[in-house]
């Protein structure tokens, strides 16, 4: 999920819009207050900040990002005039991943935002699995699916585990068995199938994402 606070409604209508066709979540604010109760009921994976804000502004935002020990790490792209160096600079003594100089096209935030999630990667890729709207996070053991918690087995847990660390790469039904039931249970591919097809129905419009090989197996498609 991305978090976009800009308070030009066709600048953030585009922004969200751009996101949400090439793979990301996105949600916009107009400003503060409404960003604020968003970021109590989930934190974003990145969040796109206008400095030029009503109210608040997105300085003040980023400082008060930075304080909170949960968002001390949170990826923050700031939206600066064009020209104002002044505006570059404190964001980024602030503590400011990167910013966009306004104005900016789509293609340039697209680029700006992968590499920024690129760089962020190692901070959580030991703990965390992402794929689309699928999030593992492997020190509580929880999954979910575009923000809905899911329940899954021991069993389909770890299916989900072993395909989200190798994306596109194919498993044969023995090869599944062998690591997340045992090697004593080679042969038992119905038991694969199965567990696959509850999984799927489990993870709803993102279940697509584990494909069947025919004559083969199964994968887990890596996102474009």
């Amino acid at each position: 999920m991305i978090y976009c606070v800009e308070d030009d409604a066709s600048i953030r209508d585009l922004m969200v819009y751009t996101l949400n066709v090439s793979g990301f979540e996105a949600v916009g604010f107009r400003e503060a207050g409404s960003f604020w109760a968003a970021m109590r009921a989930a934190v974003p994976q990145l969040v796109i900040l206008d400095i030029m804000l009503p109210g608040e502004d997105g300085i003040e935002i980023l400082k008060k990002l930075r304080a909170a020990p949960v968002t001390a790490d949170l990826p923050v792209i700031m939206a600066t005039a064009k020209g104002s160096e002044y505006d570059k600079v404190i964001g980024l003594d602030l503590g400011a991943d990167d910013y966009l100089s306004k104005p900016f096209g789509m293609m340039e935030m697209l680029s700006r935002i992968k590499a920024v999630l690129r760089r962020a990667a190692p901070r959580d890729e030991k703990v965390l699995l992402r794929r689309g709207a699928i999030v593992m996070d492997k020190a509580k053991h929880l999954v979910t699916e575009n923000g809905r918690q899911l329940t899954l087995t021991l069993k389909e847990y770890d299916l989900l585990r072993l395909f989200m660390e190798n994306p596109d790469r194919v498993f044969s039904r023995n090869q599944l068995l062998a690591s997340v039931w045992g090697a004593e249970n080679i042969g038992e591919t119905r038991t694969v199938d199965v567990h696959i097809g509850t999984l799927r129905t489990k993870l709803g419009a993102s279940g697509g994402a584990i494909q069947t090989v025919r004559g083969v197996g199964y994968r887990m498609e890596a996102e474009p």
